[in-house]
């Protein structure tokens, strides 16, 4: 991640100020340190895989493996912090768009250290995409595109179910 440095943050950024920039908290925070960021164009961060997941209690008994879906959300999570980071954006949330060409190259266990990068490669006004990779020990473990979509989040003192979002999404489920 060569570009941009005269624009990074300070670095690392631990979990504490990760919580200042993403709305995300346990045990939905896939991101517990911020190794590299350049704001609005790439982030590299670090996932610690702790037997005490409460994913691993069904995901398997016996053999377990973090679910695919969660190594996404942690790459997602790593591109809204490069997101979300400019001070433009600080308050928004992104929101996945879509993943396009996910794939998975090896299992990630617990005791695993996921190597986490995103770099944000095409943006139209809210929306746009970020090429990511997350590795354990230098192997690659999961490539995708993901699609994004920025929002406003709530205000101060809303609630989240009444908060605007980027498309109707009323709670009725019929």
């Amino acid at each position: 991640m060569e570009e941009k440095k005269e624009n990074a943050l300070q670095t690392p950024l631990s979990a504490a100020e990760i919580q200042k920039i993403l709305p995300h908290r346990y045990p939905m925070l896939l991101v517990d340190r911020v190794e590299e960021l350049v704001p609005g164009v790439s982030a590299r961060a670090k996932k610690c895989v702790s037997i005490n997941e409460p994913f691993f209690q069904g995901h398997f008994p016996g053999m377990p493996v973090m679910p695919g879906v969660l190594i996404l959300e942690a790459l997602a999570q790593t591109g809204a912090v490069a997101l979300l980071s400019e001070p433009q954006n600080r308050g928004k949330i992104a929101l996945f768009g879509g993943v396009k060409n996910a794939r998975f190259k090896k299992q990630v266990v617990p005791g695993d250290v996921l190597e986490l990068t995103c770099r944000i490669e095409a943006r139209k006004g809210p929306v746009g995409t970020g090429t990511c990779e997350a590795r354990v020990d230098g192997a690659l473990a999961c490539r995708a595109e993901l699609l994004f979509a920025l929002t406003d989040g709530p205000q101060e003192g809303q609630d989240p179910a009444t908060a605007p979002g980027p498309g109707d999404f009323s709670g009725d489920c019929r």
